[in-house]
This record gives C-alpha cells, structure tokens and sequence, in this order.
C-alpha cells in the first residue's frame, strides 16, 4: 500500500479548500481566538496587579504564546485537523498521503502561521495560496499538509459501480479479516472514480490494488477476471456480509417473539381442578392425541392389534 499513498491517490479521494472557504474557516478562528485571548488577558491583569512590569510582560508573552499559537496547535491536534472554522465550513487539514495529522504537522502549521498570518494579517497565505495548484499556504508547504473539503455537495456524488452478475457471490468463501481499512476506501475511492481517470493511469492503479487485496486474502485473482471487476465484486461480497451481520440478529429477535411456546395444554381438553402439572418449566411435552373410537364388535383387548399406526403403504395381498 505505502506505494498507492500517493498525490494521485490525494487528488482521487479528496478535494482540495481554495481561498474562499479557507479564508472564512480562518476568520472564524481568528475571532475564536482573539476573543479567547482578550478573556485570558483581562483576567490576567485583574490577577498580577500586584505584581512589576517585567513580570507583567514575561505573562502577557506566555499568553501570546500559549493563546493565539499554542491554542490553534493543540486543537488542530487533538481534532486531527478540525478547527472550529474549518468544521464549520466543511474542511480539514491531511497529510499529503490523506492521513490524519500529527502534532508535529500541527506545530509546522502553527509556527508558520504566526508569520504568514499574524504578523503579516494573512497576506503571505493568500498569496501562497493562490499561487499553489492545490491552495497550500508555507506552512502547509513545510508540514506536507494539505486542506480539503470534506462536505461535497449530493448532486456531485458518484456511486460505486456493481459487480458484473456473473461475479455476484463467487467471492464468499474469501477471508477478507486481514484486509486493512486503508485498502478498502483506497479501493473504494478508485472503484467510484475510476470513469474520471485516464485509461492507462486507471487500469495500473486496478491492478496494483487487485494484487495487494490478493495477497491481503491469500487467494489470487481469477484468472481472465479484469482487476476493476474483481474489485467490484469483493467490495461488494464485503457489504453483502456486513448486511447479513447487521440485519440476521433482528430478523431472529422478530421470529423469536412470534414464536408460538409448546407445553400448554391443547385447546378444548380441560384439566381437572387440583391438578399438579409434573412436567417442568421450560420442557416440551408433545400435544395429546385423542383416542379414536372402538369399533362396535370388537373388544378393548384385541383393540392395540386392530389400530396398528400406518407406515403409508399398503400391506401386500
């Protein structure tokens, strides 16, 4: 897989944040964080009136420090990429691969960020990132970040093709647990844009996938299957199985409580009254038989030889 991590894999899976939005989600946070910073610094200064400049000074600096640069790194951190600007006009910060970020990609960001942003009013990242094919400032240039759009509109959508039916249930008997989750949205991503890639760069990309999801099954590729088939097809026993595990536990519960219970007593034969049932709870009984009826002329001892149960055949001549 480390070779399908790629910018091409970025750019198949993920859209790129242009200026725009980047500098809405930007303006959010900046008011997010000033307003954090005026708060602190108010109640700083209520808090160290007592105390000299310089000790005053050496405050308001580590409150700098700490709002307004280690507030931004510590929350890009832990939300691996989602500021409260960038959640709410849909964007995130990723590595060049698609990954989650670090904090060391977060404190490339936020140190870059208080040159091209605070100390020069963002014009260094607009020009950056106009000049950028995919809309990187410099710090996401020297963190390889990048920032893209995670909410794409439904009509832009495209849905995973299915399988030809000739290969609809041929892959159930393959182990597919040792599959990891990157190769399957790797697959999936290819599987739903695979018409928009050159036939070439599309066709390599299927079969570099088809060998990997191979040697992650321990089960090569059909002969005379086309990779992209093949994909499509495991992919889609995959979501056939996870169908079966989310919906076979309802569909007993549901035949469980409309199950009718044995051991009851059949229906028109009443029990005497002061009768102790000896059967246990729980235990199935099987439902009583009614006697059938002595034919006239025949005694109740020769009667066991004259209602013999029938096997369904007729006895000889």
């Amino acid at each position: 897989m480390s070779e399908l991590v790629t910018g091409d894999a970025v750019v198949l899976g993920l859209r790129p944040a242009r200026l725009p939005s980047r500098a809405l989600a930007l303006a959010i946070d900046l008011v997010v964080v000033w307003i954090v910073f005026i708060l602190v610094s108010i109640g700083l200064t209520i808090a160290t009136v007592t105390l000299d400049e310089a000790a005053s000074a050496a405050i308001a600096v580590a409150t700098f420090l700490l709002v307004l640069v280690g507030g931004p790194i510590a929350v890009e951190t832990l939300s691996h990429g989602r500021s409260l600007g960038k959640l709410a006009c849909g964007l995130r910060v990723v590595r060049d691969d698609g990954g989650p970020i670090r904090f060391r990609h977060a404190l490339v960001r936020g140190a870059m960020g208080v040159v091209e942003i605070l100390m020069t009013l963002g014009v260094f990242a607009c020009i950056a990132s106009l000049v950028s094919a995919r809309g990187r400032r410099l710090g996401d240039v020297f963190a390889g970040t990048l920032v893209v759009r995670e909410r794409v509109s439904a009509g832009r959508g495209i849905s995973m093709p299915p399988p030809p039916p000739w290969l609809v249930g041929r892959f159930a008997g393959l182990d597919l647990s040792a599959v990891p989750d990157e190769l399957w949205l790797a697959i999936r991503q290819y599987l739903t844009r695979m018409q928009q890639l050159d036939a070439e760069v599309g066709l390599s990309m299927a079969e570099r996938l088809a060998a990997e999801l191979a040697v992650r099954t321990g089960v090569p590729v059909p002969p005379g299957v086309p990779a992209a088939a093949y994909l499509a097809g495991v992919v889609n026993e995959r979501q056939a199985r996870d169908a079966r595990r989310v919906f076979a536990p309802a569909q007993a519960e549901s035949l469980g409580q409309g199950s009718v219970g044995v051991g009851l007593a059949p229906v028109g034969v009443a029990r005497p009254a002061g009768a102790v049932s000896s059967v246990a709870p729980g235990s199935t009984v099987a439902p009583a038989v009614p006697a059938a009826p002595v034919e006239p002329g025949v005694s109740e001892a020769e009667e066991p030889e004259v209602r013999k149960p029938g096997t369904g055949f007729a006895p000889p001549a």
